[in-house]
């Protein structure tokens, strides 16, 4: 046997295993679910966020789902994409989790979903949302909890045409995500892109290079993706540079509620496109943000919200086929129903198991308290669904 066939052996085996294992883990052992996520590193707080809000999710079910007790492996990415792929490979392997859940990162998340999904697992995205998986490489073993990329800023963009602006600068750092949010900007946006910046991805925080480029183009106003610490970072350069008070600065996903606190003073009154918020009225976001609150001393933010509700769906799909969860095309079923009641409101999935949902704008603003929060404003989009459903043609499962 040559060393090509060996090596091919040798992961048919693995694969074979860790379905046994899944298998016996159903039999005996109730529901196993893993967790993939940022717990260390500049990031840690978004990944900190998720994995409390999800604790919150099973102290809510009472950690059990169906009868069945629920246990949950946690695992660090440390936002590197091999080292989430081997995460995943240990949690359905070694583990024999039946669900994987998680992921910020793009890039982590098309690492690793092959391995959750050959490993036995349903794989159910809390945050990531690239477009690969959202069109032609659609699985049946793959859900969102979030958004696909594209849907955001394609809302942020509306709120922009409608302020008439005549052309506009844009930076992204250069990974799945980032040119998935680039694309969806532009698909809304009807003035003029003067400048398309990429950045270094993830070592990239220092912004001097870019800013001098935004101050001799001059736009009507800038708008830039960059997630999490990188947003601060930004927008705190940006401010510090003096651009503040002459270009107008609008982003996607760089204010949430972890970074508030940092940099509030200087974004009071600026607007942005969620699909959530802590405001939001609905029962269940009602206690879930209250709930938090009372646990944590903080807003949760719109990672901590989907955590929760990949949380309440997988519940949802275990309850619906009374514990069985061998059966995977009845779970596959009970997910696509998305018979829970999530955070946001309405919620369903489409064709390619991404949400159809709406999207808001939200304003920064500084409460009696003094504490800096997101106000609800207008709904930009209804039942809104991701411009790449089309083109998922979904695949029998295996």
């Amino acid at each position: 046997m040559n060393a090509r066939a060996l090596v091919g052996l040798v992961v048919l085996i693995a694969i074979v295993a860790a379905v046994i294992l899944n298998q016996l883990r159903d039999d005996g052992e109730g529901v196993r679910i893993g967790f993939v996520t940022t717990l260390t590193g500049g990031s840690a707080a978004i990944g900190q966020d998720m994995r409390d809000a999800f604790e919150l999710a099973l102290d809510h079910m009472g950690r059990t789902m169906a009868g069945r007790k629920v246990t949950v492996l946690y695992e660090d990415d440390a936002q590197n994409p091999d080292i989430g792929l081997q995460k995943t490979e240990r949690l359905v392997q070694r583990d024999g989790v039946q669900f994987v859940t998680g992921y910020i990162w793009s890039n982590v998340l098309l690492a690793s979903y092959r391995a959750g999904i050959a490993g036995g697992a349903i794989v159910i995205s809390a945050n990531a949302g690239p477009s690969e998986l959202a069109g032609a490489q659609c699985t049946p073993n793959f859900f969102s909890t979030s958004w696909q990329n594209d849907q955001t800023p394609m809302a942020m963009a509306e709120v922009l045409n409608k302020r008439n602006l005549s052309n506009v600068y844009v930076l992204a750092p250069n990974y799945a995500a980032g040119r998935n949010m680039v694309a969806g900007f532009k698909r809304s946006f009807r003035g003029t892109i003067v400048a398309e910046e990429y950045t270094q991805w993830p070592d990239h925080l220092d912004f001097a290079a870019e800013l001098a480029k935004i101050r001799a183009a001059n736009p009507s106003a800038v708008w830039f993706f960059f997630p999490g610490n990188y947003g601060t970072q930004f927008f705190k350069q940006y401010a510090q540079a003096g651009l503040l008070a002459q270009i107008p600065l609008y982003s996607t996903f760089s204010i949430d509620t972890l970074n508030l606190p940092q940099i509030g003073e200087m974004v009071v009154g600026s607007q942005l496109t969620q699909h959530w918020g802590a405001d939001l009225d609905v029962p269940a976001n009602r206690r879930f943000v209250d709930d938090f609150r009372k646990k944590h001393g903080r807003t949760p933010s719109f990672y901590a919200a989907q955590a929760y509700d990949s949380a309440v769906l997988i519940k949802s799909a275990v309850e619906a086929t009374r514990g069985n969860l061998q059966d995977r095309d009845a779970l596959r079923t009970a997910l696509e129903r998305a018979n829970f009641e999530s955070v946001r409101g309405a919620f369903r999935f489409g064709r390619n198991h991404f949400p159809v949902q709406s999207f808001y704008v939200w304003e920064v603003v500084r409460g009696a308290d003094g504490a800096y929060a997101l106000k609800l404003g207008d709904r930009v989009f209804t039942d809104h669904a991701d411009p790449y459903a089309g083109d998922c043609r979904m695949a029998a499962a295996p």
